[in-house]
């Protein structure tokens, strides 16, 4: 590849990492470098007021719009099912990481670690069901914190528009229209995400910095390691299992894209327009990147199961517990199923860390208070990338879907095409 056409191709990505290292470097450097924060907010918050309309009109649209609602059954169901095995096969390589490798240091202190104790007041579990799925009134949808609840019921309204006729309506045709628009302001919107990623880094690292080489030191490293082999290894075998030979070639080609953006915003939702660039450009059909990739930004959780089992993992060991296998299968199936819905956005709300934290350390306030707060910090510290195996892995598994939805030769067809 000759130099301009390398510069052509990734001078953005190239433009982003300089971003997040000069930001990182300017934040530990510079504690007042907390002041910046607000250039990362303005990028965020303009992916944000976008990607939440775009989420309820890239679904119902590609719904409305198949030829059969067989198709879309199908594609949903293929979806969903991915999503949980990718995500176990992340949380079991982690919880065998951690097994070998002890996390916990010997010094580390929870009296000097903890310094706030966060609200602890459990909901029920019918409450958090509901909460999940549904919202009471429509305008509580349009929100970035009901992310779960808008894909259900942009779902239904997809199959209210198949049902009425489907690609003939005019609605689906609308609904077309509305999606292609959307795309082109989230184009305009990321060239500022250079700034923004400077921003936000350099505001991390001057908050953080200083408990990136303490008492979290070890937990740290190993599980920045592990995502990043676990993004260079496993997703070259989903891709060849989904593209089939030269699967992985093509992902390589357009995955650093979305992991850039991802790892940069800390958010799974902020990325789904750059994997929908990169879906294209893959040759991905439309209706398979508009239904999971905005599902996968709730639903598909790889980063967050394995964050899930290092959490577990640390506050198991610094309690004197031991995390045996019986409680290694809870831990797994928590992680799975508590990381649906609950990295959307930066920092994930806390959910997952209070559902894990009341599963397992509940036997007074005071001890779920302590594990909660240590789960809080290592989650925030973690969240890049974790976000990063999240919304890079979205784009990764719809090479699978697209081989059980279009066959197993379509990438094949698409390179000769």
């Amino acid at each position: 590849m000759k130099k301009g056409s390398f510069l052509s191709n990734y001078w953005f990505i190239i433009c982003m990492l300089v971003a997040i290292v000069a930001g990182t470097i300017l934040g530990l450097s510079w504690p007042g470098a907390t002041v910046l924060a607000p250039l990362g907010d303005l990028f965020i918050n303009m992916m944000f007021c976008v990607v939440v309309p775009m989420v309820f009109v890239s679904i119902s649209s590609a719904i409305a719009n198949m030829k059969t609602a067989g198709r879309a059954g199908k594609l949903m169901v293929t979806t969903i099912i991915s999503f949980l095995i990718t995500a176990a096969i992340a949380a079991i390589i982690m919880y065998v990481i951690v097994r070998i490798i002890n996390i916990v240091p010997t010094d580390f202190s929870i009296d000097v670690m903890v310094q706030e104790t966060e609200d602890t007041t459990v909901a029920s579990t019918g409450s958090l069901i509901v909460n999940f799925f549904t919202k009471p009134d429509f305008h509580e949808l349009l929100s970035r914190r009901a992310m779960l609840p808008l894909i259900i019921a942009a779902i239904i309204f997809g199959f209210g528009v198949q049902m009425s006729g489907g690609p003939e309506t005019l609605t689906a045709k609308v609904l077309d229209d509305l999606s292609n628009c959307l795309m082109k302001t989230v184009k305009i919107i990321t060239y500022y995400a250079p700034i923004g990623f400077f921003g936000f880094f350099a505001s991390l690292a001057a908050t953080y910095g200083p408990e990136l080489i303490g008492g979290y030191g070890k937990t740290l490293v190993v599980y920045y390691v592990v995502c990043f082999a676990y993004m260079f290894i496993f997703f070259p075998i989903y891709a060849e299992f989904g593209g089939g030979k030269g699967g992985a070639k093509v992902m390589f080609a357009h995955l650093f894209r979305p992991a850039a953006v991802s790892f940069g915003t800390c958010s799974s939702v902020a990325t789904i327009p750059t994997n929908m660039e990169v879906a294209k450009e893959t040759g991905i059909s439309k209706d398979v990147s508009d239904i999971v990739l905005p599902m996968g930004a709730t639903m598909h959780m790889d980063g967050s199961a394995m964050s899930a089992i290092v959490k577990v993992a640390f506050l198991f060991g610094i309690s004197g517990m031991p995390f045996d296998t019986g409680k290694a299968i809870l831990a797994i199936i928590v992680a799975v199923f508590s990381s649906v819905a609950m990295s959307g956005i930066p920092g994930g709300g806390g959910v997952g860390e209070l559902v894990l934290c009341t599963m397992f350390f509940n036997n007074s306030p005071e001890q779920l208070a302590v594990a909660y707060t240590l789960a809080l910090a290592i989650g925030n510290l973690v969240d890049p990338p974790a976000t990063m195996i999240n919304a890079a892995g979205d784009y990764v598994v719809s090479f699978i879907v697209s081989r059980y939805v279009d066959g197993k030769d379509w990438l094949q067809k698409q390179l000769k095409g």
